[in-house]
């Protein structure tokens, strides 16, 4: 069975790990691609949580986050891919590094607090009703995913 540290040793010596890192193009270029992705993921989710919190009250919550919250799930469809491949180019590192981990706690708990939302949706016409709850999960959402912008950042140096 393998472990742990030659799984990590694998990933970042992949024919796709050593080709990022070989280019000179590439590793910039998913970066470029990351960084894009966080701000559709997480600009569109800010500016929902705020609206949940009582700005710009004359926007429906409902549409409002059926149009912001698709923004979202494209930015994720970028973020994923891009994050996976940088992390293979320097996995045996990051691997044991707390600063990766406590993102990528943070990260499941972002999950995890975006599918609360899904239990305490918006209720009466348009909705427009927030149950009291609501405002937590957004504060929640505004400190998780500014925790974990900043523990990618933290992880650049």
């Amino acid at each position: 069975m393998m472990e742990v540290a030659d799984w990590l040793q694998a990933l970042e010596q992949s024919v796709p790990a050593a080709a990022i890192r070989q280019s000179a193009w590439l590793y910039p270029f998913l970066e470029i691609v990351h960084i894009t992705g966080i701000v559709l993921l997480v600009g569109p989710a800010l500016m929902f949580d705020l609206r949940l919190l009582g700005f710009s009250k004359h926007l429906p919550i409902a549409g409002l986050g059926r149009h912001l919250l698709t923004w979202s799930v494209r930015g994720l469809w970028l973020v994923v891919p891009s994050g996976i491949l940088l992390f293979i180019t320097n996995a045996a590192t990051l691997g044991y590094d707390p600063v990766f981990w406590a993102k990528m706690i943070l990260l499941v708990l972002a999950a995890g607090n975006a599918l609360l939302f899904r239990v305490f949706r918006p209720t009466g016409e348009n909705g427009t009703g927030l149950p009291p709850v609501t405002k937590v999960i957004a504060v929640l959402s505004l400190v998780l995913w500014t925790a974990i912008i900043a523990c990618g950042r933290l992880l650049a140096y």
